[in-house]
């Protein structure tokens, strides 16, 4: 009658399967980027009309440019959290593993926005003002800090989870 205990392993700390912590990561990127995405998209396209995310044609075609990139961040954004869904239901989800992706895939999506899409491309600029520096700074030294964090959690988690599993112990 008596059942033997059952360990419940928990993967707030770390994960035993690297697939896991793979899935755990891009799960995060993606959410990262689709975020950002769209912070970007309602704000800066939307509410403050500052730009468009094509802006060497007609306003219409920026309207559907914006569209288009309102859509691509929505399916970065719903096939990430399909990914957190199947890895809670494995009992796999890691929130900072996730969250470092997050900063990471946000990160590095402004910075590409800010960098190849404002600068080399020139789709469009962040706002048209005689003076855009100042918001070019402050874009990318955010967008820098955030993969920079994300670099640093992803780095920690990673390392947390081979000590969970045995790896990195140096015996002497």
């Amino acid at each position: 009658m008596n059942k033997p205990p059952t360990t419940k392993i928990s993967h707030s700390a770390c994960s035993s399967r690297p697939a896991y912590l793979a899935r755990n990561l891009w799960s995060g990127i993606l959410f990262g980027l689709g975020l950002v995405a769209f912070i970007d998209e309602t704000i800066f396209h939307q509410l403050l009309h500052w730009h468009h995310f094509y802006d060497k044609s007609t306003t219409d075609i920026g309207l559907v440019s914006d569209g288009l990139f309102h859509a691509f961040s929505w399916f970065a954004t719903i096939g990430s959290l399909f990914m957190v869904a199947d890895l809670r239901r494995r009992n796999e989800f890691w929130l900072k593993r996730w969250w470092g992706g997050m900063m990471l895939g946000g990160g590095a999506f402004q910075l590409y926005d800010g960098i190849i899409q404002h600068k080399l491309m020139r789709l469009h600029q962040i706002r048209y003002v005689e003076n855009v520096l100042i918001y070019d700074l402050i874009w990318n030294i955010i967008a820098a800090v955030m993969v920079v964090i994300g670099i640093i959690i992803v780095f920690r988690t990673r390392k947390e989870s081979q000590l969970a599993r045995g790896e990195g112990i140096n015996e002497q």
